[in-house]
């Protein structure tokens, strides 16, 4: 499948206090772990969707600022739609520490010819982990100019219109879309090597 892929980082992580996308997973930054889940699967090009006061030189990829303001995940969406040198878009939250290769594998898989596909998990799609084709670039532009923000709103569009097809999920999948969003949801995983940059790993439960 020729694709391109997208980091969605440009969040503001209030809920986590600190940027998510430098929490490490195993020593290694989530950000760097979800742009290796994308080469890994053949993207030919990966942008990072990031935020105006972070450097990810590091990470070797173009990093791509939001077109419409304060607009959440569907703006880094619509700008990578808009930038990307193939037909295809693989979205991946940054704050997804437990996909696997085999899990994202399932994606490109079911992926048609002429459309996408959105995971969909105990009736509840996962519009953040999901492939677009390019020509789904205008819908998010309309949408966000009409100021309508929801990733599942465009989601659902796109599957209304045609353009992604929806891949229903066993329930026992969950898991591997759980995000981290707050200091408590690294608990779990502080065992498997998931702690904050620079600060101590919360204790662990009673």
């Amino acid at each position: 499948m020729n694709f391109s892929a997208v980091i969605l980082a440009g969040g503001q992580s209030r809920r986590m206090g600190r940027d998510k996308a430098w929490l490490l997973v195993g020593g290694q930054p989530l950000l760097a772990r979800q742009i290796e889940l994308a080469r890994s699967l053949g993207a030919r090009e990966v942008f990072i969707s990031g935020r105006a006061d972070q450097d990810y030189s590091e990470f070797g990829c173009p990093v791509l600022q939001d077109r419409f303001a304060a607009a959440g995940p569907l703006a880094g969406i619509e700008r990578a739609l808009d930038q990307l040198s193939s037909p295809w878009l693989f979205v991946l939250a940054v704050d997804l520490p437990n996909l696997t290769p085999g899990i994202l594998r399932q994606l490109t898989d079911h992926a048609a010819g002429t459309t996408g596909v959105i995971p969909r998990v105990s009736g509840r799609i996962e519009p953040l982990t999901a492939i677009y084709p390019k020509a789904a670039s205008s819908l998010a532009r309309t949408l966000l100019g009409n100021g309508f923000c929801a990733a599942t709103t465009f989601a659902e569009q796109c599957v209304q219109f045609g353009m992604v097809t929806i891949l229903d999920l066993p329930a026992a999948v969950a898991r591997f879309f759980a995000s981290c969003n707050t200091p408590s949801d690294l608990i779990p995983h502080q065992f498997s090597g998931l702690a904050l940059a620079g600060a101590a790993a919360p204790p662990p439960p009673d």
